[in-house]
């Protein structure tokens, strides 16, 4: 359902969000290594989140990456919209581009309703609820 750059994004933002208490702002290679990911497909989706002021940078020696108090209390449906786009809920469980209600696919009441659920989780978790279990040692953002 999500883009690998996009289960990326979110990972890199709850990393971000766990941060905040430290104030400290982050640089890509520190976000990629934690994360697992190429250093590459971190700093391009990096730059897209701060476009779409999900994220914030600062440039020069104390520069980096950082969430503000309002950016860390987002949902992740943000995300998910400023990198996969807000179609990602509309498509296909088997990619036809043609899949609706009065023209399914063999999987599209079932896909639909996996869907929807999963939309409604992006909307109702923030990034703060996600980054709490990772703070506490209780999930991770790797392996």
């Amino acid at each position: 359902m999500l883009s690998l750059t996009c289960k990326t994004a979110i990972k890199a933002v709850i990393y971000l969000a766990s941060k905040y208490e430290s104030g400290v702002r982050t640089g890509i290679k520190e976000i990629a290594e934690f994360i697992e990911a190429s250093e590459h497909t971190v700093g391009k989706m990096l730059q897209i989140l701060v476009k779409e002021k999900v994220i914030n940078s600062a440039k020069g020696p104390t520069g980096g990456f950082y969430v503000t108090v309002k950016q860390k209390n987002q949902p992740i449906i943000n995300i998910v919209e400023a990198i996969d786009g807000k179609e990602v809920f509309k498509q296909c469980g088997l990619g036809l581009s043609k899949c609706s209600s009065t023209h399914p696919c063999p999987i599209h009441n079932d896909y639909k309703g996996v869907r929807d659920l999963f939309e409604k989780l992006c909307r109702d978790k923030k990034m703060t609820d996600l980054c709490e279990p990772v703070n506490n040692g209780l999930a991770y953002l790797f392996g």
